[in-house]
């Protein structure tokens, strides 16, 4: 019997998922998530099953979930029932339906994961051929028919972490790719923000800005694009904003709610957070304080301090903002499944 008819090997999942086997086998040991079958008793053969549970947990992790919590929820995904198609042959695994895609996903769904890795290839062979065109194509095409975000969750973050490791684990080597293919990412949520329904609203605005030292604007400007295709108004600061810049840009703009982006906990400045968000504006007698999103995985480890939340992914994001103007938060589309984190 062929090797297929086991699963395949723990070298090739690595390279399918573009990471090294020396990851696939720690989220085994660390988290529980092998495969379900092990080959002799001791080597590790991946199934289709097993590998989705992996797809999961990348795509978790990417979002910004810490590992353990994105294996946990990998692996209770893998035991949750599915409905299959009946009448299989007598002692063959039952195959999963697969969903039809619609148009603009509803609340729970996704792409199915074939289309998510389809797309996202093809995202990906487009950026190391540094096809400019074929990108901005890509891109435009995922937005409109998949919508903002299951387009980013789904296929920009995925690509650029792929994208990402590789050059990570070349010797600097593709750099040039990932600068191409964030310019380009950044061009499309930068388009669909500008895209949205007019914002001539005089409500207070949203603030967004990335902490000082920190440069990973992608999951703001994703942030940005989702509220100005709600019609919500924003103000958006960019990358390493320093702090008595935020400090005045609060003031001055008195927004109902601040979103500070941070990648990594060398960045996350709790103080400049808790700041933020004790600064009053507003007439004496009716002063309002900004609701303070603690957004990205920087911000973990600590509970958010009074005044600040800390959304697990865009669409929580979606739903915390959309609630403070009266709007519900059942109209923000789901993940499907960071992050950013596309760490980026």
């Amino acid at each position: 019997m062929s090797d297929t008819a086991h699963g395949i090997t723990t070298g090739a999942v690595a390279r399918r998922l573009g990471v090294s086997p020396t990851t696939v086998r720690s989220w085994d040991q660390r988290y529980g998530i092998g495969p379900a079958v092990r080959a002799d008793g001791r080597h590790r053969r991946w199934s289709p099953a097993d590998l989705a549970v992996l797809d999961e947990m990348c795509r978790l992790t990417a979002s910004g979930v810490p590992p353990a919590e994105a294996a946990k929820a990998a692996r209770q995904a893998r035991t949750s029932a599915e409905p299959t198609v009946p009448d299989a042959a007598p002692g063959a695994p039952a195959a999963p339906v697969v969903p039809g895609r619609t148009r603009r996903p509803g609340p729970g769904e996704g792409l199915p994961r074939g289309d998510v890795r389809r797309e996202a290839r093809g995202l990906a062979r487009a950026a190391v051929r540094l096809d400019g065109p074929a990108m901005e194509r890509l891109l435009q095409e995922a937005l409109a028919e998949h919508g903002l975000v299951t387009a980013w969750q789904e296929i920009m973050v995925p690509t650029l972490h792929a994208v990402g490791r590789t050059w990570e684990s070349s010797g600097d080597r593709y750099v040039e790719v990932e600068h191409l293919l964030s310019w380009h990412v950044s061009t499309a949520l930068r388009r669909a923000a500008v895209t949205g329904p007019a914002t001539a609203s005089p409500a207070a605005p949203v603030v967004l800005a990335c902490v000082p030292g920190e440069q990973h604007t992608l999951p703001l400007e994703a942030l940005a694009a989702g509220l100005a295709e709600r019609g919500l108004p924003t103000r958006m600061f960019g990358a390493a904003v320093p702090a008595e810049a935020l400090d005045a840009a609060v003031r001055r703009s008195g927004p109902a709610a601040v979103a500070l982006w941070s990648q990594a906990r060398s960045t996350a400045n709790h103080a400049l957070a808790r700041h933020v968000a004790g600064t009053a504006f507003g007439v004496r007698g009716a002063r309002t304080a900004p609701l303070v999103l603690l957004a990205g995985p920087g911000w973990l480890g600590r509970p958010p301090a009074p005044g600040t939340v800390r959304p697990t992914g865009l669409p929580e994001a979606l739903g915390v903002i959309s609630r403070l103007y009266g709007q519900p938060a059942e109209s923000t589309e789901p993940y499907g499944q960071p992050a950013v984190s596309q760490e980026d």
